[in-house]
């Protein structure tokens, strides 16, 4: 077992790859934007970073889109400083049902921008269910609801630059 995933043991639940719906909302709750994902959370065992998730998005009029991100652990949390972010990712010790991590991260070139994350896994480990709430300034401006089911533990059999949609390995 990587030192990872025993300082972390609820990250490491995660591991796998997920499918899922993304829908935005306003500050009013009234939906904005909605789009599917493909997103796969490893722990690669080697390289620089020992966890690594790819999040593949795919819109009903057909536009796709990939970001990375590669994160390390440092202090008892993970860090993410990517091209698009920076933040850290941490669990919820205070949790006694051990389902909760929580992030927080800054947009990077909009530093007012910043986001609040809490993840909620299933017991079974099949299910999770995400918030983002997203503030600049100190205020509200937008809320993400994600809900997402494990099709796979293996993220290891899945190739090529994007593989939303595509079948998962058996």
């Amino acid at each position: 077992m990587s030192e990872l995933r025993e300082q972390m043991p609820i990250l490491a639940r995660h591991e796998g790859v997920w499918d899922g719906m993304y829908r935005y909302y306003d500050p009013q709750g009234d939906k904005v934007d909605e789009h599917t994902s493909r997103l796969v959370c490893r722990f690669p065992g080697q390289g620089r970073y020992p966890y690594h998730q790819t999040n593949h998005y795919r819109w009903v009029d057909g536009k796709t889109e990939v970001r990375d991100f590669p994160a390390y652990a440092r202090n008892g949390r993970l860090e993410f400083d990517s091209d698009l972010i920076e933040g850290w990712a941490a669990e919820v010790p205070l949790d006694d049902f051990n389902r909760t991590v929580m992030l927080n991260w800054v947009r990077k070139g909009e530093p007012d921008l910043y986001l609040y994350e809490m993840i909620q896994i299933s017991d079974c480990g099949k299910y999770r269910h995400r918030i983002w709430h997203w503030y600049k300034q100190g205020r509200i401006v937008q809320r993400t609801l994600i809900d997402e089911e494990k099709v796979t533990d293996r993220w290891q059999g899945i190739k090529g630059e994007s593989f939303a949609g595509e079948p998962v390995p058996e």
